[in-house]
């Protein structure tokens, strides 16, 4: 007989607390919920009631469990949760605010891969992400449930998305519901930490008091409590220690032996119930087991070598049952209370419980268990040929219970590498490592090296390059005398490289040493491309031999020689990208060239990724050099469609820098700031930082100090000072702030300190005035000083502009309006004038598409015209004078007027309304523009009516009500405009 509660026990406080979450959904108030108890504390009939009344409510349901076969199965969980979406609810991929995020979700559901490709290798927090915006999307207008149960078996993978869930669940319309066994587990540590940041609310789950077990048991046999026969009720409290799942097992083997039975309305016994108390229920369930017919044994028995679930078709080709016999069989399992179909995946069926399968295992002799182990895995690998998806991590542990512990080793580091491609590193170190712990050495020492290797890959790109030189060390049994070339060259490419990736130049070298002398006279030319790209990073980077950039261009050609003989298109990608690093300094059509054939070459081989690096690599150089920005836009959209969402906020960031350069202001921020927001909670630290330092460009543009150093000092603090992009900092940054201060001492010293760090370290942005502004500044000045008198300051400044021409960097247009106007300068002051005026007229149509850049331009070229009596000065400061006195910058504008002054020319007094600044205004900062939007707020008019009354946008309004907010400590804009009141009533 079956015996289970109708209604939930001794669980009233805990289903309220979540039914309120529940509720708090229809508000946006989402929550994470971990439900934490031992086995059989009642933790799945509790999210079961649960998912009714959320379902009953009309929110929708997704429910996922655990991986059944080991921790090491990426996303397990999540993975049946939304196939349990799929099977249930339509799902809207075509969302705009899904469609970035459908790639990573078709990583996870086969069904959806027909609208996106799936991603490749994404991190996991931006699936995370994507199933996120999932849960707002389908729960945005009834609510939405995520119920995950048994977490303590996850992969690391889910447990990344539940965390990252719990962070962010607070403002969407879902619940996340996690059942998991308390212990020493990692998803007991994510659900800690979660709680003490109070991202998440614990529910645990304590025995039932004696009452309560009455209760339970009286519900099961549908009677009052106060009829339950005492013997029974004393039996249940005494032995069940209050644990739900074990009242109902020994009351269903009183009614199995007939020591209860039905009398009437009511239940007598036969018998005493007995004194006797099996340390656990697993006596009973193998009891009951044993009243099956022995077919159906047989089935119970190989299930349980299969798992706590266990698939269908495993069963069927193992015992050659046809389809009608079998669920026979399983049907007879599911009466007896041993079986339930498994609701997340269909043609799955699980036992009731784990201690149900450990109880049929228990009476199996040993070589039994092997041998339907080895049935079992023959049978999934001819069905399956390849093992694809979960079917290697399957089998591979059949055939370690079968006894074969090589196999099963093999299957797991091929597990292993599909973790890795798949972004799932923390799973991937898991798998790899129990492999090499699992492969022999001796006379298998190559396969051992082969899994090893790729050990060390997991390992550097899980973060743990010094856990995986450490191993490395301890490969003692890895030498000449045990390892053929194949895997030995690997073994040390791979180390080389790490050495690469972490500064470990010596190691780096003595690896890629030992590699070459492995490769003997003949090598293979795939062994050969490994290492020549490896070590051409390396002297790259560490400044190895006479002339480093030659030494590795050279190693860099003949990996793509040998990768192309040996077909290894990836390999020929990773060094053909690096060939157009270094032809960048000898000009960007030759860098564009191997980029171009990059592209062919990941086009032919279908190499997703590598396509789109080579498009946006491309589409760079383009917009740097002409401006366009075809390419990036086609490498944007790309990136979307596959769901590269890391790579599209690189792509996005340069956007972002394009927008400075144009002084689009409003959209550099924008677009700056969403990508920081983003890549933080991606934690892309190398975007983020650079989406900070874009910001900050932005900032100094527009001669916003203090705003630029406070993003500066957040670029400082994400470790932005110790990476390629520091130059741009004294270059991009503080020299043009200093020159919108007309600071132009200040200026030349951040633009020397850039030169300064370049000449230590190879140049990688060409932005940092060293090619193009710092020539302008060294001719104007040396202008002055040759008009003084002073000795050799013209060669000087011909001197470099003469080497700012000649470098491939004066091939980019934002370099090449400054070199037109340095050779301006140095043409009027040797008297070459139509010549001067032709090189203004050039930089101007130049700068064409950079307005402050531009203007700017103008303001330091008619200085020196002025001295030298060339061009047309008078109308370029009146150009630069209006547009800087427009944009608010005003030390800039004031020296256009001295300048014009100077010149003979009457200029009138602009009424800025400075002076008509309250002085305890001026004090904190406030300018002529915030000044008029606050005197605009006494009147309560809205931002859209201060925008249209200064012909502003509603956005630049919002900004300078946000900078009145923070300049004047006022709390809130009611605040603001009472303040504003008061100041306009004291000017009265």
């Amino acid at each position: 007989m079956r015996v289970s509660s109708p209604v939930l026990v001794g669980r009233g406080d805990e289903l309220d607390l979540i039914k309120g979450r529940l509720a708090a959904t229809r508000d946006r108030r989402g929550d994470a919920v971990f439900v934490v108890g031992e086995a059989g504390i009642g933790k799945t009939r509790l999210v079961g009631e649960c998912a009714r009344h959320a379902a009953d409510a009309g929110m929708v349901v997704l429910r996922g469990r655990g991986s059944a076969v080991g921790p090491a199965v990426p996303f397990r969980a999540v993975t049946e949760a939304l196939l349990s979406l799929l099977r249930a609810a339509d799902v809207p991929l075509d969302d705009s605010d899904l469609a970035p995020y459908r790639p990573a979700l078709a990583r996870l559901v086969p069904d959806w891969r027909g609208h996106a490709t799936p991603g490749t290798g994404e991190s996991v927090i931006v699936l995370a992400e994507a199933v996120l915006r999932l849960l707002a999307i389908i729960g945005r207008d009834r609510g939405c449930l995520m119920i995950l149960d048994d977490l303590h078996d996850a992969d690391a993978e889910t447990l990344a998305v539940v965390e990252y869930l719990a962070d962010n669940l607070a403002d969407q319309p879902a619940v996340l519901l996690v059942t998991l066994q308390p212990g020493a587990h990692a998803a007991g540590d994510v659900s800690r930490a979660a709680v003490v940041r109070r991202a998440a609310t614990a529910v645990t789950l304590r025995p039932l008091d004696e009452e309560q077990v009455r209760a339970l048991a009286a519900a099961c046999l549908g009677i009052d409590a106060g009829d339950l026969p005492g013997p029974v009720s004393d039996r249940l409290t005494r032995d069940a220690d209050g644990i739900p799942f074990v009242v109902e097992e020994l009351l269903g083997d009183l009614l199995d032996r007939r020591v209860l039975v039905r009398d009437g309305g009511g239940w007598r016994l036969t018998a005493a119930p007995g004194n006797e108390v099996p340390s656990n229920v697993l006596h009973g369930v193998a009891q009951r087991a044993a009243g099956l017919a022995a077919a159906t044994q047989e089935v119970l028995h190989l299930a349980a070598v299969l798992g706590r679930q266990f698939p269908v078709e495993a069963v069927r080709a193992v015992l050659g049952l046809d389809e009608s016999t079998l669920f026979g069989h399983l049907r007879a399992g599911v009466d007896a209370q041993l079986l339930v179909p498994d609701p997340a995946m269909p043609d799955w069926y699980a036992f009731r419980h784990s201690l149900i399968a450990d109880a049929l295992l228990a009476v199996l002799p040993s070589a039994e268990r092997a041998s339907l182990a080895r049935r079992a895995a023959d049978a999934v690998s001819a069905a399956h040929p390849g093992l694809p998806d979960d079917w290697c991590q399957f089998v591979a542990g059949l055939r370690l219970a079968a006894g074969d512990a090589h196999a099963a080793a093999l299957l797991l580091a091929e597990a292993g590498r599909r973790a890795l491609a798949a972004g799932a590193t923390a799973s991937a170190v898991t798998l790899l490592e129990r492999s090499y712990e699992l492969v022999p050495d001796g006379t298998r020492a190559d396969d051992r090296a082969r899994v090893l290797e790729s050990f060390l890959q997991a390992l550097a790109e899980a973060g743990q390059a010094d856990r995986a030189f450490t191993v490395a060390a301890r490969a003692t049994w890895a030498s000449v005398a045990t390892l053929s070339a194949e895997p030995h060259v690997a073994l040390h490419a791979r180390l080389a490289w790490l050495a690469v990736v972490t500064g470990r130049w010596a190691e780096g070298a003595m690896s890629v040493k030992t590699a070459r002398a492995v490769l003997g006279a003949s090598p293979e030319p795939g062994l050969v491309a490994r290492i020549d790209v490896v070590e051409a990073h390396l002297i790259l980077n560490a400044g190895l031999g006479l002339d480093r950039a030659a030494d590795a261009e050279r190693l860099a050609r003949h990996a793509v020689t040998s990768a192309a003989e040996a077909g290894l298109p990836e390999v020929a990608c990773q060094a053909l990208q690096l060939l157009a690093m270094i032809a960048r300094r000898r000009g960007f059509d030759e860098a564009d060239a191997h980029l171009s054939r990059m592209l062919a070459l990941a086009e032919r081989h279908d190499l997703r990724m590598w396509q789109i690096n080579a498009l946006f690599r491309l589409g760079v150089n383009e917009s740097m050099r002409m401006d366009e920005q075809a390419r990036l836009d086609q490498a944007r959209q790309a990136a979307r469609q596959t769901g590269a969402i890391m790579l599209g906020y690189s792509i996005d960031v340069v956007f972002a820098m394009r927008a400075v350069m144009h002084a689009d202001f409003e959209e550099a921020r924008a677009l700056a700031d969403r990508c920081a927001s983003a890549t933080a909670r991606l934690r892309n630290v190398d975007d983020q930082q650079f989406a900070v330092l874009t910001a900050a460009a932005a900032a100094a543009h527009q001669a916003r100090r203090q705003e630029m150093e406070s993003l500066l000092a957040e670029f400082t603090r994400l470790g932005g000072a110790r990476t390629q992009q520091a130059p741009l900092v004294s270059g991009f940054c503080q020299a043009t702030c200093a020159l919108l201060e007309e600071d132009r001492q200040r200026a030349m010293d951040e633009l020397d300190q850039a030169w300064a760090w370049e000449e230590e370290n190879p140049p990688v942005f060409y932005l940092t005035g060293r090619h193009g502004l710092r020539p302008l500044l060294l001719a104007l000045a040396s202008a002055t000083s040759s008009a003084e008198g002073a000795p050799g300051s013209r060669d000087a400044g011909l001197a470099e502009y003469t080497a700012g021409a000649a470098n491939a960097a004066a091939d980019l247009r934002w370099n090449r309006q400054f070199l037109h106007l340095t050779h301006a300068v140095l043409l009027g002051r040797d008297g070459h004038h139509d010549a001067a005026a032709t090189a203004v007229a050039e930089a101007m149509e130049t700068a064409a598409p950079y307005h402050m850049a531009r203007h700017l331009g103008l303001r330091l070229v008619a200085e020196a015209a002025l001295a030298d009596g060339w061009g047309d000065p008078v109308t370029w400061l009146h150009t630069a004078e209006e547009y800087f006195h427009q944009v608010d910058v005003p030390a800039v504008a004031a020296a256009c007027r001295a300048l014009l002054r100077k010149a003979g020319v009457t200029v009138a007094q602009r009424r800025t309304g400075h002076d008509r600044i309250p002085a305890e205004l001026r004090k904190q900062g406030v300018t002529v523009r915030e000044y008029q939007v606050l005197q605009l707020l006494t009147d309560r008019h809205s931002n859209h009516d201060i925008a249209l009354r200064l012909h502003l946008s509603t956005r630049t309004v919002e900004k300078h009500v946000a900078s009145l907010l923070a300049r004047t400590g006022r709390p809130n804009r009611v605040d603001l405009a009472a303040y504003a009141t008061e100041l306009s009533e004291r000017e009265r």
